[in-house]
């Protein structure tokens, strides 16, 4: 049986929300491409799975800073 797959996508508000960041920062993060996002026509929406992956990255380059 094929293993099934959640894909959740949320609007910027909720995005920013997840990531405890204001929509301004999440925007911006977006345009310098450090964020990826879907289109759909006018709509901007954000992956679950690419949030944790960028809170993830960071998290990586915050420990080999010595930061926590």
């Amino acid at each position: 049986m094929p293993e099934t797959t959640t894909f959740k996508l949320l609007d910027p508000r909720e995005a920013a929300h997840t990531l405890a960041i204001s929509p301004r920062n999440l925007w911006n993060l977006t345009q310098a491409g450090k964020i990826p996002c879907v289109k759909i026509g006018r709509l901007v929406r954000y992956s679950v799975r690419d949030l944790e992956e960028f809170a993830n990255r960071l998290k990586t380059q915050g420990s080999a800073d010595g930061q926590h």
